[in-house]
């Protein structure tokens, strides 16, 4: 079982992903991510899948057309850990290659 993150390790962690934010009220971090359109929205949310599988880890998520909200914590662990980073990490490299709007 993966361990809750504390402490030092956490907060070197949250410092590497500046686009998210703690959730109010839980152990978790959110982002919205926004594509050109609904296509590369869903592109993007199916290469994510094939991340989370790959690593039996899933995100709580969103979408309406273009917008992408996710949220991550580890419910086994009851809040993040370093599978919320790495799956965090992934997606933010997926969407830079993805064209976005504001």
């Amino acid at each position: 079982m993966v361990k809750k993150l504390a402490g030092a390790e956490r907060d070197q962690a949250l410092a590497g992903l500046p686009d998210w934010s703690p959730v109010q009220g839980r152990d978790a971090i959110s982002r919205s991510y926004r594509f050109g359109d609904f296509a590369q929205a869903f592109a993007f949310m199916t290469k994510v899948a094939e991340i989370a599988e790959e690593m039996d880890h899933h995100p709580e998520w969103f979408n309406v057309y273009n917008r992408i909200d996710v949220t991550l914590s580890t419910h086994d662990a009851g809040g993040l850990t370093r599978l919320d980073i790495d799956l965090a990490v992934q997606m933010d490299e997926l969407a830079e290659g993805e064209p976005a709007t504001d």
